[in-house]
């Protein structure tokens, strides 16, 4: 059965209450959102959707309103949407025009009345999701988000986590744009995520702390981290990636670059609050993808590094875990190098887009400090992936042509996984399934 696969193309950037707006937008539950948000008890805000229009792209928009959001200056977040400081004052409930559904609003009593500028830092944001009625992907996955923020704010403030009072971390609307995304996620059923490069603009944005530079330090320290790709446009002036955006998009990516042939099954359009004089939307495509592969990458990148002093066990999980992270091929070559020292050939053979994640790998897991890329072509025979019903069960096999002639593979997995369940030798199983497969077209 194909799997589903959710890709979040941040062509102009990502925010969390542009991601939270594109999860709706897609499908997901506003009834178990509202619950989820209302269980946190936290006050002094409201939240609205409703249509917005960015540029002649219609698109969801989310906002949180903070009571007297609009007598006080925010940080970067406010321009792009979110992600402001603290500012929890109460004040009469907004009026909204007809267009706008009114999700609910947060009453004006509990601690933040009292305290006005509330400074939280990770152990209390923790304690509010914890106290949720979540379910325990949703608050494992807004606990990721958030401590991927906390580490990045902790690196740019120079203290440690639990010293640091994080403005972006502690606001209302990062507490909720991030157990937003987290309960919209889970209610989509979303496990595997494709993140391609972040765009991001260039110049300057006012915050609390005075003026800081595009890309903001969170948002440079998250991409560090995480192996976040971004793209800087020159050509726009100001925040495109907030923090938040980045660490939802660190936290939920489990793959760099979309299935080479897929399906689109449902698009959600999120709206970011900023003109950027273009359409400033986040595109969320549930996307599934096709048994047929015709058309492989013409060019491939090939990563190779010398390992002298690595053990086998390390060198057998790094190519485990480089063939996780989509590596098209991982091979070991015995060499000798300087000094006749027996040593081995790493190469990776992978799509361009996934070199930096492979490079990753190589340098987390083995002892390497260096890696060559190389650039190839490659000429790949089409092919289609068809099953085959055996006495046993079913078989996938793959079909490749060239000059008129067809070769049979039967997939090495499929056969496995057959012979395991049925108890019919490998041998036998894979043999069958070629000339079954064969048997068919001649039909």
């Amino acid at each position: 059965m194909s799997k589903s696969i959710l890709y979040l193309e941040c062509a102009t950037g990502i925010s969390g209450d542009m991601t939270v707006a594109a999860l709706l937008d897609l499908g997901a539950s506003r009834i178990k959102l509202l619950a989820a948000l209302d269980s946190l008890n936290v006050e002094g805000y409201s939240v609205t959707v409703r249509r917005a229009n960015s540029h002649g792209v219609d698109a969801c928009s989310f906002d949180v309103e903070l009571e007297h959001e609009h007598e006080h200056e925010h940080e970067h977040g406010h321009h792009h949407g979110h992600e402001a400081l603290e500012h929890e004052h109460p004040h009469e409930a907004h009026e909204h025009d007809h267009d706008h559904e009114h999700l609910h609003e947060h009453g004006h009593h509990g601690h933040d009345h009292h305290h006005p500028h509330v400074h939280r830092n990770l152990a209390d944001v923790t304690a509010i999701l914890n106290s949720g009625d979540l379910t325990p992907h949703a608050r494992e996955l807004a606990l990721k988000i958030f401590g991927i923020v906390a580490e990045a704010e902790s690196k740019a403030h120079g203290k440690p986590v639990e010293e640091v009072h994080f403005h972006e971390v502690g606001a209302i609307d990062s507490i909720v744009d991030i157990a937003a995304a987290a309960v919209c996620l889970d209610d989509l059923g979303i496990d595997d995520v494709v993140v391609t490069a972040l765009s991001e603009g260039t110049g300057f944005v006012e915050c609390q702390h005075g003026l800081l530079p595009v890309p903001v330090p969170a948002v440079a320290n998250i991409a560090a981290a995480s192996g976040l790709p971004l793209r800087i446009l020159p050509s726009v002036q100001g925040e495109m990636v907030t923090p938040t955006g980045a660490a939802i998009a660190a936290a939920v990516r489990t793959r760099s670059a979309l299935p080479e042939t897929f399906t689109v099954k449902k698009i959600g359009l999120g709206a970011g609050k900023r003109d950027f004089g273009m359409p400033n939307v986040l595109r969320a495509m549930l996307i599934e993808e096709t048994a047929a592969a015709d058309a492989p990458p013409a060019e491939i990148t090939i990563l190779e590094t010398n390992i002298d002093d690595s053990t086998g066990e390390t060198l057998g999980l790094a190519m485990e875990s480089l063939l996780g992270a989509g590596a098209l091929d991982v091979h070991y070559v015995p060499v000798f190098m300087k000094k006749n020292r027996p040593a081995w050939l790493l190469r990776v053979i992978c799509r361009e887009a996934d070199a930096p994640a492979m490079e990753r790998v190589i340098f987390t897991e083995t002892s390497s400090i260096g890696v060559r890329r190389l650039r190839a072509g490659r000429t790949c025979l089409s092919r289609t992936v068809v099953d085959v019903a055996l006495p046993a069960g079913t078989a996938k096999v793959k079909k490749c042509s060239f000059d008129g002639q067809t070769f049979y593979y039967p997939e090495y997995e499929s056969v496995k996984a057959l012979a395991a369940a049925s108890g019919v030798p490998f041998a036998d199983l894979f043999r069958d399934a070629a000339e079954t497969a064969r048997a068919n077209d001649e039909r």
